[in-house]
Formats: structure tokens, sequence, C-alpha cells
């Protein structure tokens, strides 16, 4: 079961319809993928890696993704992922590590739109 941290909480919107992708990396820990369209059109994404015990490793998430389609975002938001899981197993020698964060393309944090 995954312990979903603040930055999915904050992006997600059970009112808005969403594509995810999921898949194992090679240490065991899941990435969970999810892009969707906002209320007013733009193409949002959510990135989170998740330890083999549920816990968030790392989450991120993008209210805007310009000039990006659903599917591009969603490629995009994988690659991240798979990047993002491999630097932090580097850096600290373990999967343990916890890093939360929210961001978008400006700099800001709000992901409703």
């Amino acid at each position: 079961m995954r312990h979903r941290g603040a930055v999915f909480w904050a992006w997600a919107d059970p009112s808005l319809q969403h594509h995810s992708h999921e898949e194992m990396l090679v240490d065991g820990a899941r990435l969970d993928v999810q892009v969707r369209l906002s209320r007013t059109g733009d193409t949002q994404l959510f990135i989170g890696i998740y330890e083999r015990s549920g816990l968030a490793r790392i989450e991120e998430a993008y209210a805007k993704r310009p000039g990006e389609t659903v599917t591009r975002a969603m490629v995009w938001g994988a690659g991240r992922g798979r990047a993002l899981a491999e630097i932090g197993v580097e850096r600290s020698g373990a999967s343990s590590r916890q890093n939360v964060k929210e961001v978008d393309v400006h700099g800001k944090s709000d992901c409703r739109a």
C-alpha cells in the first residue's frame, strides 16, 4: 500500500480524469506517473517514486507543461522518474531517502487550476 505524501494530495483532484503509468524499478521501488488536463486545458503531471514499503521517496507535481500533450508529458514524466530514482539511489547509497517536492515550470506550487 502506498503512503502518499503532501505533494500528491495537493495535486489530487478526483473530479479530473487522468492517465497513469506504473512500473517497478530495478531497486524494487515503484514509479507512478499520472497526467491530466486541468479545467483550463493545461497538461498537468505527477511523478511519484515509492519504496517497497510504500513510503514516498520522491514526489513531484507540475501544474503546467506548456506545449506538451498528455502523451508527451507521460513519456517525459516516466523518463524523469527513472532518472530521479537512479540519482537518488546513487547519492544516498540506499533507497530509503525521502525527497518530496512540488514544482511546476514557472516555480509555482499551486497545482490546481
